[in-house]
């Protein structure tokens, strides 16, 4: 079993640790070296910065992607390990010595990373032995090792004892043990950008490809127990996002679109979503498990769609 030791910036460290959000964007200030160390749900530990020469938490890994600035802060919000937009602009740009008229919108890379945990400095764990000062962004280990495995050990007690003192255990709070495969929650910035990856960055429905009026659809809402996964989402443009929510267009299980006779009737116009009735989505997900589920389409079709 794989996982990674990757060097945090102590101030995204410190303000996270302080909020404990329910995931984070592990972000590097340029996208040109993409992560690909890890599979989706290995452990990513987090290492401060000399001379605090320790493990101090983590989290499980989801995906890497490189995003504009905008649509992590979007995504991510202050999850991003900055209380505001301005703040994580600043730091990013402090990275690459450039500023925002020269670089407005830059792409940076996101190692999207599920129930965060954060340990207390009294339970802060010596790097391993065999960590050389020189690392810059970190390094991986293998718990087959006898290196690798001492330090999974020291991170599962650590976990453990969260949980075991949690006065108010978390709905299927994830279990840790060398050899157990873990499936964090994803949430919902994670849950953004699988669905953007998953539809390559365009509309479902109309093909559209400028990324800032794309949104993260759920079929089912979250609200509803509709689920933070991808067969439960649809890469949306914006104006097509509010009328599938409000019933006026829908997706049948053979991913033909519908369009409801409804939008002409109550706002007297709809030319352009017509053309899109009958016609198969423009866009779907390589994988047919990422691919919408019948049971999400069924529910959307019987108690949202005004046919």
């Amino acid at each position: 079993m794989k996982f990674y030791i990757g060097v945090t910036d102590n101030n995204w460290y410190n303000y996270l640790s302080n909020n404990k959000p329910d995931e984070v964007n592990f972000w590097r200030p340029r996208s040109s070296q993409v992560f690909k160390v890890l599979q989706p749900n290995d452990l990513f530990l987090f290492k401060l910065h000399s001379p605090l020469n320790f493990v101090t938490g983590g989290g499980f890994f989801v995906r890497y992607s490189s995003l504009p600035v905008s649509l992590a802060w979007e995504a991510f919000g202050n999850k991003n390990g900055t209380p505001d937009y301005h703040s994580f602009l600043s730091a990013i740009y402090k990275y690459r010595k450039s500023d925002r008229r020269s670089e407005p919108d830059p792409y940076i890379g996101c190692i999207i990373l599920a129930s965060p945990f954060f340990f207390d400095k009294i339970e802060w764990i010596p790097v391993p032995e065999d960590w050389k000062p020189g690392i810059q962004q970190g390094k991986s280990y293998d718990a087959s090792t006898l290196v690798g495995r001492r330090l999974y050990q020291e991170v599962q007690e650590r976990l453990n004892r969260i949980i075991s003192t949690d006065t108010e255990p978390k709905e299927n709070s994830p279990r840790y043990g060398l050899g157990h495969i873990v499936y964090p929650r994803i949430g919902q910035g994670a849950f953004k950008i699988l669905v953007t990856d998953a539809y390559h960055r365009r509309c479902a429905i109309s093909g559209e490809k400028t990324l800032p009026v794309l949104e993260a659809a759920h079929i089912k809402p979250y609200s509803l127990e509709g689920p933070h996964s991808t067969s439960n989402g649809l890469l949306l443009r914006k104006d097509i996002h509010t009328l599938f929510d409000r019933g006026y267009i829908t997706i049948d299980e053979g991913l033909n679109v519908e369009v409801s006779k409804r939008i002409k009737e109550d706002y007297g116009n709809g030319r352009e979503y017509y053309s899109y009735h009958g016609k198969k989505l423009a866009e779907v997900p390589d994988s047919i498990q990422e691919r919408p589920a019948k049971q999400y389409l069924r529910w959307h079709n019987e108690s949202v769609f005004m046919a």
